[in-house]
């Protein structure tokens, strides 16, 4: 069933309150963005707290990042272009969230992968994430850092920065981070453990092929690891 502008406002205000509440954003950290059915965007407005989003601060631009509606002194994020690079290289993506959720942001600044297949789930759901090259936030950097990753990638970490997931829509978006950090945390904890223990490629590759059947969206590198 197709969501109505309004209630489309009022899924990117929950994400954004949920982001603040767990910790993922501080300050003015963060940005959602959605693609509407007319081919205009949803976004964020900068310079405020995700925690005291509502539906009316929204703002709504067009494919270039041009301002259609917004309330007066309200604006999308600079990081709007990295948002608008993702719906250009992916025709299926719907919704874009960036967020600085702390483990999986640590996994960023200390540039290394979440690319081990060491949790079901997360094989299952987005496979392997990458560290994508630095960029200078609010330029152009960003998007060319993300584009090549974005093809294959739900879930991406930008280097020094944060986390981005993609999704179909809007909270589907939001499972991609929420999973993203809860594999960091895992991740993390297994290796101050003695190291995770890796699923073997036939299982792997069964649980790929599974992804159809539950219903999930999205690109998975899950195979190129392996071939």
């Amino acid at each position: 069933m197709e969501l109505s502008y309004m209630e489309i406002r009022e899924q990117i205000c929950d994400v954004c309150h949920k982001m603040w509440q767990k910790g993922w954003v501080a300050a003015n950290d963060g940005n959602v963005s959605a693609l509407l059915p007319d081919g205009t965007f949803l976004a964020t407005p900068t310079g405020i707290s995700k925690s005291f989003i509502t539906p009316e601060k929204i703002v709504r631009i067009d494919r270039e990042g041009k301002i259609l509606e917004a309330q007066e002194g309200y604006r999308p994020s600079s990081e709007i272009k990295m948002h608008l690079r993702c719906y250009e290289e992916r025709e299926d993506v719907g919704a874009v969230l960036h967020a600085h959720p702390p483990v999986a942001t640590g996994y960023a600044v200390a540039n290394k992968p979440l690319d081990e297949y060491s949790m079901i789930e997360t094989v299952l759901t987005l496979g392997s994430v990458p560290v994508t090259p630095y960029g200078t936030p609010s330029t152009y950097e960003v998007p060319e850092a993300i584009a090549p990753y974005i093809q294959e990638h739900d879930a991406v970490l930008l280097q020094n920065h944060g986390a981005l997931t993609v999704g179909s829509d809007v909270i589907t978006a939001y499972y991609r981070m929420e999973t993203l950090e809860l594999f960091a945390q895992i991740s993390l904890n297994a290796h101050l453990l003695g190291g995770a223990q890796e699923i073997s490629k036939e299982n792997i590759d069964r649980l790929i092929s599974m992804r159809e059947g539950y219903g999930v969206t999205g690109r998975h590198p899950g195979y190129k690891k392996y071939s």
